[in-house]
């Protein structure tokens, strides 16, 4: 099994540089915890009453396998977020005209992470290259529920109109974060960096997730991954 699935990850507000200042004060060194630091007991070494909890913690096991991060070759999970600007925004209403650039942000963990405002500016920055190849990108913006996360959203995207082929969803309660396996439960923290280039219809063609602030997917590599997948010439 690998050791990233038996692993418990131990890890403000307009200005860049003033948030990577105060996420590098945040941040704690990784450290990775594996099945070997622990004797896992047999069952034959296991009371009559811990017997009797098998089922439920088989079902969660089940059910912790069914959130797992969808890969290349698999259907996209479908959902329904609503927007900074009161609307609701559905998944498959974009892949079925197109190509879709997934984005999953760290968003809001307790401050406005800089890493997720360089990469939405960069993509904002691209949104042309991507139009001219029929492709939308779709960020999925999470954060505490206690936090007015619609004010956050719109601290980071500004309050001009995107591009009409740039769109963001905000996350508050973790569904989208969960339902895709991302969810990062160290201190403070919200989901890990992902991105997924999903094609007309659903389906993933390539999938990237960060285990680290700033391991995320530049607009250069999704667009030579759509670019090679449509057969269109690089812009």
């Amino acid at each position: 099994m690998d050791a990233k699935a038996n692993a418990f990850r131990i890890s403000g507000n307009s200005l860049i540089k003033q948030n990577l200042r105060q996420s590098n004060q945040l941040s704690l060194p990784p450290k990775w915890y594996t099945s070997q630091d622990y004797t896992i007991p047999t069952i034959g070494s296991m009371s009559l009453r811990r017997l009797s909890f098998l089922p439920a913690l088989l079902l969660a096991a089940s059910l912790a396998a069914s959130a797992a991060t969808p890969g290349v070759g698999q259907s996209a999970p479908d959902f329904t977020l609503p927007t900074p600007g009161g609307n609701s925004l559905t998944l498959s209403s974009l892949t079925s005209q197109g190509n879709v650039v997934l984005i999953v942000l760290r968003g809001y963990p307790g401050y406005q992470c800089p890493f997720s405002q360089q990469q939405f500016q960069l993509y904002q920055q691209a949104a042309a290259q991507f139009a001219a190849l029929g492709a939308q990108v779709l960020f999925v913006y999470p954060g505490t529920d206690s936090k007015n996360l619609m004010s956050d959203a719109l601290q980071m995207t500004g309050l001009a109109p995107l591009p009409a082929n740039i769109h963001i969803v905000l996350d508050p309660t973790y569904q989208v974060v969960n339902q895709y396996g991302l969810r990062w439960n160290g201190p403070s923290e919200t989901a890990y960096p992902s991105t997924f280039v999903v094609s007309k219809g659903g389906t993933i063609y390539f999938a990237h997730t960060g285990y680290s602030f700033s391991d995320q997917t530049p607009p250069s590599d999704t667009l030579a991954v759509i670019n090679a997948n449509t057969g269109a010439t690089k812009p």
